[in-house]
Formats: structure tokens, C-alpha cells, sequence
């Protein structure tokens, strides 16, 4: 039985899975490594007699690699609850695990995964029907705040937007810039290189050097495949696996009606501002940073995407810009409504949306700030 570490933070995610406890469906948990997800899970365990099962073992990975329903029965044992962690790591657990959960109907299965590169083909059917499958993420802004309490997080906005929300990182102040490296070095590049077997990790990394460099502006495929070296097709197919890998993600553009509206272009976001920031080795002041604008934008835009996940709120979220240069840096569209947001570090700037938008989509604009960022960021 493994030990819970001794500051927790208390996760948004937690209140949602605790409802799916015995409803007969396994509970799956994926995303980065190192944000919390054995650990929220075992918050959950605790006090419960579980099997559990690290698929950074090799013996464990040999065991659960393709045993039969007898084999496995003997590997629980007596256990109503198993945990299999880092299930990504055990060729063909898919089928292991929908063993688990057709013949011991009694069992309650656990599982989590830090990457969905092997996790989305090998359980996608496999478990079709048999699973709740939750997003986790590094700590949000809403339970940052209710661990240190709202004018300490207030205080620490600026060393948040430097070294991010790892809860590593948030656990040790004075060492995040090595926790960082670390991070970046030991999980970041190695699961993705492991993946995608790559011969030369170095197009990788002046990849996402240079996504690091652009947040916050529109990527251009055809000059990233110039800057780093290989051709388009490659350059698009390592964004995938970066996508996959929790490392970035992108914003579409928002196109409905108007004729000059930009279609098809993207922008490329990082789920952490940590470690967008090691990753170009700045960790310079916030008010002395050329990037002060793109950083806050992705800080801003990342914690809105870990809200609309965790509250399941079914925004899809997009950016706005046409040929003639009007922009909005994001916008949501929740139904049949549609909302403008333009992100600007001070609250003294003015801002005025497009109103072809305005009046197209009968859209409503809102300008978030230094100041008030926190209904934003926590809007539920």
C-alpha cells in the first residue's frame, strides 16, 4: 500500500469521481504526469484494503501483459478494489482490463494514465461502455486558492505565471526552476521520444522551442517547418504527439457567417506556464518580459480550460480574427450564446471589440485584467 505525501492539495476532480464509486464502471483518470493523479486517487483509497499495480514496473508490466481470466483472479486475490497506475506503460492492458470489469463485477477498477498515446487505442475499445474517463491537469487557480487562501494566492499571481502549477513545484519554493528541469527533462521529452520513437530528439526540442516562443500569436506550419528543419507533414505530426503528451494545446478559430473571417489558422498553448517558461529559460519579472502579453493570455486561457473540463460545462472555446487584422484573443460559444474575452495585463488599457463580431453574433465582450482575472479564471 503506498503513502499519500504530506501537502495535498484538495482537487476539484475528486468530488466527481467519488460519485462513480461502485456504479460497475472503472474509473480512469489520465493526463500529464506528475499533477496529482495517483495521489488524488490515493485520497480515495485511503483506509481501504486495494491491489495495486505500477505499471512502471517491469514485473507488473510482464503480469498484466495478456493473462487469462484465472490468472488475473489469482492476482487480485480477495481484493474488491485494484488500481492500476500508469496503465500506458502494459502492452494490451485494454483487454486486462475489460476482463477485469466483465468477470469481477464486484471489483471496483482504478486506473490512470499520463499520457493518452497508447491509453486512447488501447482502451477506446476495449472499454467502450465499462469506464468514466476524467481529464487531470497541474493545479488549478480555484484550488490553489482554497489551499493558501485567496489574498496569498492574490500575492503570488506573478511567481505563478513563472513557474506554473505543478504541485511539486508549488511544494517547494526556492527549487522550482530545478523541479522544472526535471520535469521537462525526465517526463516531458522521454515519454513522447519513447512514443514516437524518435531518432532525433533535437527537432523535437527546437519544435517546442519555438511553439514556446509564438503563445499567443497564430502558428505558421510552413515556417516552423523552415525554423526547425523538416518538412510540414513531420512538423504537424510531432504537434500531434506533443498534443497527446499533455504538453500543448491548440484554439481554433471561430467562423461563422462572415465572409472575411480567418478559417483554418491555429494557436498553440501550453498547459503549464512553468514549463513553457524552462523550456526558453526565462524566468525573468513579469514586468520585464516582452512576452508579458502572451503569457498572461496563456495562463489565462489554460485555467479556463481546466474549469470548463472539471465543471464539464460543454463551452467550446475558440479565437477570433479576420484578413483586415480585427482580433479577439478568445472566445466562447455555450449554446446558442456567444462571449468576447480580450486579455490584458494592466487594467488601465482600453479596449474596443470588433463590432462585427459584436453585432453578428449579438456576442457580449469582456475585457479581463490584472484586477479582476479571478472571475475568469473561477467562474462557477
Amino acid at each position: 500500500m503506498l503513502f499519500l505525501p504530506k501537502k495535498m492539495f484538495k482537487r476539484t476532480l475528486s468530488d466527481t469521481v467519488k460519485k462513480k464509486i461502485g456504479k460497475g464502471k472503472a474509473i480512469m483518470v489520465i493526463g500529464p504526469r506528475q499533477v496529482g493523479k495517483t495521489t488524488m486517487i490515493l485520497q480515495e483509497l485511503e483506509g481501504i484494503d486495494y491491489q495495486f499495480f505500477d505499471g512502471d514496473d517491469p514485473t507488473v508490466r510482464t503480469l498484466l501483459k495478456s493473462p487469462n481470466t484465472e490468472q488475473i483472479r489469482q492476482l487480485i486475490g480477495k481484493h474488491k478494489v485494484v488500481f492500476v497506475d500508469e496503465a500506458q506503460r502494459i502492452e494490451g492492458i485494454g483487454l486486462t482490463l475489460k476482463i477485469i470489469t466483465d468477470q469481477f463485477k464486484d471489483v471496483q477498477l482504478w486506473i490512470s494514465g499520463s499520457s493518452s498515446f497508447t491509453l486512447s487505442h488501447e482502451l477506446s475499445e476495449p472499454l467502450t461502455g465499462r469506464k468514466w474517463e476524467y481529464e487531470m491537469y497541474p493545479i488549478s487557480w480555484e484550488e490553489f486558492e482554497a489551499h493558501v487562501g485567496a489574498l496569498k494566492a492574490e500575492q503570488q499571481l506573478e511567481t505563478r505565471l513563472l513557474y506554473g502549477f505543478y504541485p511539486d513545484v508549488l511544494n517547494n519554493p526556492g527549487e522550482e526552476r530545478e523541479i522544472l528541469k526535471n520535469l521537462v527533462n525526465s517526463y516531458l521529452y522521454r515519454d513522447i521520444l519513447a512514443h514516437a520513437e524518435m531518432r532525433k530528439p533535437e527537432i523535437l526540442e527546437k519544435l517546442v522551442q519555438a511553439l514556446a516562443w509564438q503563445i499567443g500569436s497564430e502558428v505558421n506550419y510552413n515556417e516552423l517547418s523552415q525554423t526547425v528543419g523538416v518538412d510540414k507533414k513531420t512538423v504537424l505530426r510531432y504537434i500531434e504527439l506533443l498534443e497527446k503528451g499533455y504538453v500543448i494545446f491548440k484554439l481554433g478559430t471561430y467562423s461563422r457567417n462572415l465572409r472575411n473571417e480567418v478559417k483554418r489558422n491555429k494557436k498553440i498553448y501550453f498547459y503549464d506556464t512553468g514549463i513553457r517558461n524552462m523550456i526558453i529559460g526565462n524566468f525573468n519579472d513579469i514586468n520585464l518580459r516582452e512576452d508579458k502579453g502572451g503569457l498572461w493570455e496563456n495562463f489565462l486561457i489554460a485555467e479556463r480550460l481546466k474549469q470548463n473540463q472539471y465543471k464539464m460545462t460543454l463551452a467550446k472555446p475558440y479565437f477570433w480574427r479576420t484578413v483586415q487584422k480585427q482580433e479577439i484573443d478568445y472566445v466562447e460559444e455555450i449554446g446558442q450564446e456567444v462571449f468576447g474575452y480580450e486579455f490584458k495585463w494592466n487594467p488601465k488599457r482600453k479596449v474596443k471589440f470588433p463590432k462585427p463580431f459584436l453585432q453578428k453574433y449579438q456576442a457580449e465582450g469582456k475585457v479581463i485584467h490584472r484586477d479582476n482575472f479571478r472571475e475568469f479564471v473561477n467562474p462557477f
